[in-house]
């Protein structure tokens, strides 16, 4: 059996994603298989799930926790459901999957609702918003 490299003593930490010194995106040059010893080096691409923030993260696991519920994330985490839609609109634009304009219409449409419905703004308010949105 392979004797251990001294680093396997150390605690496992999170991968680092970004270069301490520049912030710019690390790249794996090496992956090693403790149990076989062997070690594969060359230029590996993370998957998009790898680079998300520790934010984007917690909320992509309570997601499929949720089974996607957005109104049972609003529950839990106790945030209005606007906010929780922006955090998953969030996530969608760090994953590269942007939202077409019709959706991001009906969404803010949709805030501009929860928002007069939960007593946050008036009708002249809400009328104002839904101005605003046409004028887009």
């Amino acid at each position: 059996m392979p004797t251990e490299p001294p680093y396997a003593q150390l605690p496992r930490l999170p991968m680092p994603t970004r270069c301490p010194a520049t912030g710019a995106p690390m790249e794996v040059s090496e992956l090693h298989c403790p149990t076989s010893g062997v070690t594969v080096r060359g230029r590996f691409q993370p998957n998009e799930f790898a680079l998300l923030t520790d934010e984007h993260l917690d909320f992509m696991r309570l997601f499929v926790k949720t089974r996607g519920n957005l109104k049972e994330i609003e529950r839990i985490l106790e945030l209005s459901y606007p906010t929780v839609r922006n955090r998953f609109e969030s996530l969608l634009r760090a994953l590269g999957y942007v939202a077409d304009e019709q959706e991001e219409l009906r969404t803010a449409r949709e805030d501009v609702l929860d928002k007069l419905e939960r007593g946050e703004i008036d009708a002249d308010a809400a009328a104002q918003a839904f101005a605003e949105l046409k004028d887009r």
